[in-house]
């Protein structure tokens, strides 16, 4: 698997991101610092020893191997209101500095929780943060990275594949917190185990439907095709996390091009997890690009990948065959797909027209 040769800034323009975890997006020495003054012993004592641990170096044989990275560092930062307000915050400053300007970031707030969670994760002790205690410090940084970075900065809650007891609660935080910041419910996890949505999933998402509430799902990135039709017909997403197996239907494939479906791409993500042949010239991202698609570029786990969304584009461009063009379409087809309100939808695809000297066309959408 080739990395980019170049350290050259690629598409140096205003940029959107849809598809990044919070808790795969810590600072090493954030982990190294909150352990420290919580007395939290590590297995590393310095930010390359840290980084080491956490990092998937190469291609895994198994999804669970990228999965077993969390267990090196959440149990540091779940549970602590000032780590986890800290790691909202930091996280808005980190992408201010990759140039994006608007993004929407997801997470579970029952693994960041120690009390009203079932079974309480990370093998921490009973404490006193709740989900909902989770979601409100996670607003509370984005919003001041918000104020501080000058971004737009909204967030999407998870439901696990595996912890289907969780999702009704994760609805109904979607539903507490929309007015600070929350605009959607997602569906993440290992799709080897539990492909097909189990019954608490389905009742989350219907009542999603049922109240306005944005949804998105990550869908054939491990698992088939089929996990992506479930999700465009039975839970009604919006957009799909990942996709890649799509193309092995294209029936499927060619009715969500038609519908103009929003696929959240992650170029290095896809290689690294094993969902996508390491040669980045197969990449299933090429096709998307060449179908012109509706879709984005993420970056997915930053920490875990070593990654930055500038090592994805430049990724994208050097082995994709990317133009400063398709940077663009992509962007602005993101923005649109973003789950803002629609005035503020509007206001952020005119704020990339004006930032990429383009005036709105039908080639765009």
């Amino acid at each position: 698997m080739a990395q980019p040769a170049s350290t050259e800034t690629i598409f140096n323009k205003p940029k959107i991101e849809l598809h990044v975890h919070l808790d795969g997006a810590i600072r090493v020495k954030t982990i190294l610092d909150v352990a420290r003054r919580r007395g939290i012993v590590l297995k590393a004592e310095n930010e390359d020893q840290m980084k080491h641990l956490c990092v998937v170096h190469k291609p895994v044989k198994e999804f669970t191997e990228f999965l077993d990275k969390f267990e090196e560092y959440m149990h540091v930062i779940a549970g602590d209101r000032e780590a986890i307000k800290r790691i909202a915050y930091e996280f808005v400053e980190d992408k201010s500095k990759e140039g994006v300007i608007y993004v929407e970031v997801r997470y579970s707030p029952h693994f960041l929780a120690n009390t009203d969670v079932e079974p309480i994760p990370w093998n921490q002790k009973e404490g006193d943060v709740s989900p909902s205690d989770v979601v409100h410090l996670v607003n509370q940084g984005l919003a001041e990275g918000e104020r501080d970075f000058n971004i737009k900065a909204r967030s999407i809650l998870c439901c696990m594949r595996h912890m289907p007891n969780w999702s009704m609660e994760v609805v109904e935080l979607c539903k507490k917190y929309k007015d600070e910041g929350v605009v959607a419910i997602d569906l993440a996890g290992d799709e080897s185990i539990n492909c097909e949505a189990q019954p608490g999933h389905r009742l989350a998402y219907e009542e999603a439907v049922k109240c306005g509430i944005h949804r998105t799902v990550h869908a054939g990135e491990g698992g088939p095709s089929s996990a992506v039709k479930e999700a465009v017909e039975v839970l009604k997403a919006e957009r799909i996390g990942h996709g890649y197996n799509t193309l092995d239907d294209r029936v499927l494939y060619k009715q969500l091009l038609e519908q103009n479906m929003h696929f959240e791409l992650c170029p290095i993500s896809s290689v690294l997890t094993a969902a996508c042949d390491p040669d980045y010239t197969k990449n299933p991202v090429v096709t998307f690009k060449n179908d012109k698609a509706n879709y984005s570029l993420n970056t997915d786990d930053p920490l875990i990948f070593d990654s930055t969304l500038q090592l994805d584009y430049r990724t994208a461009q050097e082995y994709m065959g990317f133009t400063e063009e398709e940077f663009e379409r992509l962007n602005i087809n993101s923005a649109k797909s973003s789950f803002l309100p629609e005035k503020e939808k509007k206001e952020l695809v005119n704020k990339l027209y004006e930032a990429y000297s383009m005036v709105e066309n039908s080639e765009t959408a």
